[in-house]
């Protein structure tokens, strides 16, 4: 487990301090896959420092199962290092060396026996679906594979924690996709806790259990993924579920219009058409779009709505787990969840 708590970080500027955390606690269960999601400048990599205890804070507690990490030094220090591995935004590979020797290059320095070794880099090129590259150079990789180089070799030594800083910067959306997949076998497989710092929402979406929001250097939201997105105006939810657009001539056909939130195969699949039949009203979709967390399908939708029974059809719906918010202004602004 990852336990910040109240942390505090600045650094030298021209004219004042550059504050990049500013009181920030941020819980991570053992074995869970953790995003930390924030724009350029938000205090990400500050925060994924400090963990990796690579950087000090001004005040604060960083613990790791329980250990307080803050004042060690010396050979204790060097010890929790070796627990905890660091994927940098812009790792680099040896040149000269095949897929399989920069694998191995954390196992050589830590004198690994050379069958143990061999085994060891075999199951981790698979883990990052690189057994067939074993033999290549980085140059002859795509972005995306030497990235789950860099990733198979920062498991190498069998850390308890993976500190990804923006694994995906620099690759391409399909090979994207491929890198996150190693994180996320690397937790179910591996049992590495891992934190995954990022821009990118669609990379917290598909992956990721819990979720923290920085800006600024301050922590503004955190809970799980699927709790973030069912609640009504979480910057999770802003950032991760399909944008609503829809021509004020299109939601003018209809007596209201609403926001929904659908999670989970049977409320997106069957909800509305079952709440439309039951309570004899129209429930148009007019706006937005379904999407995945996980393997979760998740639907926000606009939906235009006309009948005599429609305030009973949307509160059944809302009974039912949906989230359904009146985003009309005047006396209609109300949330039914």
């Amino acid at each position: 487990m990852i336990t910040v708590e109240n942390l505090t970080k600045s650094f030298p500027g021209a004219a004042k301090p550059v504050h990049a955390l500013r009181d920030v606690s941020v819980e991570v269960p053992a074995g869970a896959l953790f995003g930390v999601v924030g724009p350029a400048g938000s205090g990400k990599s500050t925060l994924t420092r400090c963990i990796a205890l690579q950087e000090r804070p001004d005040r604060g507690t960083v613990r790791l199962d329980g250990l307080n990490t803050t004042g060690l030094d010396g050979r204790k220090l060097r010890e929790v290092r070796r627990q905890v591995a660091v994927l940098d935004a812009q790792p680099v590979l040896h040149a000269d060396r095949t897929v399989a020797g920069n694998v191995a290059a954390p196992l050589e320095q830590l004198g690994l026996e050379g069958p143990q070794r061999r085994s060891r880099v075999g199951r981790l090129l698979d883990l990052a679906g690189l057994t067939q590259r074993a033999a290549q150079r980085p140059v002859e990789l795509t972005p995306g594979q030497r990235r789950r180089v860099a990733l198979a070799r920062s498991l190498a030594a069998g850390p308890a924690v993976l500190l990804a800083d923006d694994p995906t910067a620099g690759v391409g959306a399909e090979e994207a996709g491929s890198v996150l997949a190693v994180l996320d076998r690397a937790r179910a497989e591996l049992g590495v806790t891992v934190l995954l710092a990022t821009q990118d929402g669609a990379a917290v979406r598909r992956v990721c259990d819990g979720v923290a929001v920085l800006e600024d250097g301050r922590l503004v939201e955190q809970g799980t993924v699927l709790e973030l997105l069912s609640t009504p105006g979480s910057k999770v939810a802003q950032t991760l579920l399909p944008a609503i657009d829809t021509p004020r001539t299109q939601s003018s056909r209809y007596d209201r219009s609403v926001d929904v939130v659908l999670i989970g195969f049977a409320a997106v699949g069957a909800l509305l058409p079952e709440a439309a039949a039951r309570f004899d009203v129209e429930l148009a979709t007019i706006g937005g779009g379904l999407t995945r967390v996980g393997d979760t399908p998740v639907a926000r939708f606009r939906v235009g709505v006309n009948g005599s029974q429609a305030d009973a059809a949307l509160a059944w719906i809302a009974d039912r787990g949906a989230h359904v918010v009146h985003p009309k202004e005047g006396p209609k602004s109300i949330v039914a969840a």
